[in-house]
């Protein structure tokens, strides 16, 4: 198995699975012995991505403005310079620009071309780049389905199913309940003392990912006379203010804005699902994934979540106790009355194919074939 040399393109390495899954695989290249390089315009990820061993190369790829396409030929010239092998585009800009800087090589220098399909994006020409690859990784089957769908000139035999993956040891059965940790997260927030339930709906400070829905199951759960609380790690987000405003005016006059908390992104995400009850998973627009539904399920906490894209994907097959119809209020608080009062029996073991090592070595093995193909 000769040395390969890997190019990862993406906008920038600030935060998201996205910007996660491209370190992860770096780390694997470079533990297995290659050489992992990633073009972006930087961020924060990129001291543990050098850390690891891999390189990084400032290039502003993402930016959604003419000027970039300057960057096809600096593109062109890295690839030669550092003799790719493999060029990988996580993004769709970037794919872009890679995939017109390999046409201006020459076919004797160019490097093969890997994409992976992270989202469900609104189909079209421009999204259309993501299946150009020679590869494309499909990060779940809903994902599969949907290139399929509105991409049907795409040969399905170059489609890869990866799902991403967890790291079981990072996100290790926990008791349920867990009163030590619950008491834990009450020190560093108070608000999460008390003795009702627990829930947590951990996600970015958007309105796609069903914060209303969360608030409202919450006023239901009280209305019932459970006095649950609510905890939404991550929602808090410089920009976002306003939307927070709204969220707490509606569970204020929903009279429930004491039993709401809503925080910045915590690096202790293992034991807030540990702290909690129950956790949910209520993104307005379906998922293509949805890793939030496997790192709690294995610690040993029951999920409710829409049931639409990755996320109802992974429910019905790991969990189909906390699939709800979208949208559907009441069955959503009577499915959460039910897990509360008697959850399914933990998952005892994640499969395989969800864990971080399988998703590394099916992604450095669709290298592979490429490269010896």
């Amino acid at each position: 198995m000769r040395r390969l040399t890997v190019v990862q393109l993406l906008p920038a390495l600030e935060s998201g699975g996205v910007e996660r899954s491209t370190l992860e695989i770096a780390t694997a290249l470079v533990r297995a012995g290659h050489r992992a390089i990633v073009v972006s315009a930087g961020g924060r990820l990129v001291a543990p991505l050098l850390a690891s061993g891999a390189e990084h190369i400032t290039l502003d790829i993402g930016r959604k403005s003419l000027l970039t396409l300057r960057h096809v030929r600096a593109l062109r010239e890295i690839f030669v310079r550092e003799r790719a092998d493999i060029v990988h585009a996580r993004s769709r800009l970037p794919a872009w620009l890679g995939w017109k800087a390999l046409n201006a090589m020459a076919a004797t220098q160019r490097p093969r071309f890997v994409t992976t399909v992270h989202g469900l994006n609104s189909p079209g020409r421009y999204s259309a780049v993501m299946t150009y690859g020679e590869r494309v990784i499909c990060v779940s089957d809903t994902v599969r389905r949907y290139v399929l769908q509105h991409y049907p000139r795409t040969p399905a035999d170059k489609l890869r199913v990866i799902p991403r993956g967890i790291d079981p040891t990072q996100f290790p059965r926990r008791p349920w309940p867990d009163a030590p940790m619950r008491a834990r997260m009450a020190e560093q927030h108070p608000a999460l003392g008390g003795e009702g339930p627990l829930l947590l709906l951990p996600g970015r400070g958007t309105r796609l990912k069903g914060h209303a829905d969360a608030i409202a199951l919450l006023a239901d759960l009280h209305g019932d006379g459970i006095p649950a609380r609510l905890w939404m790690p991550g929602a808090r987000e410089a920009g976002r203010e306003a939307y927070l405003a709204e969220l707490q005016a509606e569970a204020n006059t929903a009279g429930v804005g004491d039993a709401l908390l809503m925080t910045p992104p915590t690096a202790r995400i293992a034991d807030a699902y540990a702290a909690a009850d129950l956790v949910l998973q209520l993104s307005r627009k379906p998922e293509a994934f949805g890793r939030t539904v496997i790192e709690a399920l294995s610690v040993g906490r029951s999920v409710l979540g829409w049931a639409h894209g990755g996320v109802g994907e992974l429910l019905h097959e790991l969990q189909p106790q906390g699939a709800v119809a979208p949208f559907d209020r009441e069955q959503l608080r009577s499915t959460a009355l039910g897990l509360l009062a008697q959850p399914p029996a933990a998952v005892t073991r994640m499969p395989d194919r969800y864990t971080l090592s399988a998703m590394q070595d099916a992604t450095l093995a669709t290298y592979q074939e490429l490269a010896d193909d």
